[in-house]
């Protein structure tokens, strides 16, 4: 009797079909994690662009009160401007001065600088802003301390990071958890030049 041997053909059937779907489950874990980065580098590009905005509005305040330094106490705010206060977007009416840069810096954050149809979109998502005085002027003589006041941007985030520090509460508890509020702030001191 002569046993036959299995010819190598038919020892390897079915092999090629095992390396196929090998492959394509290996392809398949690739362009999931493909994907996964993807949405990681849009939130990511949003956060970023969100915090440019951040700094612009930041910069226009810092600038509309050293520009108005007599008149400092009156930027100062009681609640956040921008999202959800009750200053229109329409400024052109009121005089120049506090009242009517902190109008216009409100239709800022609303976004008012960008607009399709009806939607305001030139601005970060919930936007607020707040001034915040930190120290009174004194001027004393032998003391001269300057006043400062603190400016403060917030928006709300993508995704939820450490809360910010203790110092920028400005609008705290607007953004459900504080890992997903965002904020910025810059100081701005007036100077005394003529005290001694």
């Amino acid at each position: 009797m002569n046993a036959c041997p299995s010819s190598p053909s038919r020892r390897q059937r079915g092999v090629s079909l095992v390396e196929v779907l090998v492959t394509m489950v290996v392809l398949a874990f690739g362009l999931l994690g493909l994907a996964a980065f993807q949405t990681k580098a849009q939130v990511g590009s949003i956060e970023s662009y969100q915090r440019a905005q951040a700094a612009v509005l930041l910069q226009d305040m810092q600038s509309r009160l050293s520009g108005n330094l007599a008149d400092a106490d009156s930027y100062v705010t009681t609640t956040p401007l921008g999202t959800s206060d009750t200053l229109g977007l329409d400024c052109g009416n009121g005089a120049a001065g506090a009242t009517r840069d902190k109008c216009e810096w409100s239709a800022a954050l609303k976004g008012a600088a960008e607009k399709r149809g009806n939607v305001l979109g030139g601005a970060m998502q919930g936007a607020r802003g707040c001034v915040t005085r930190v120290q009174v002027k004194n001027e004393a003589a032998g003391v001269c301390t300057p006043a400062i006041y603190q400016v403060s941007v917030a928006w709300q985030g993508m995704h939820a990071t450490r809360p910010p520090a203790a110092g920028q509460a400005c609008a705290i508890g607007a953004y459900g958890t504080e890992t997903h509020r965002r904020v910025i702030s810059a100081r701005v001191a007036v100077g005394l030049p003529t005290c001694v």
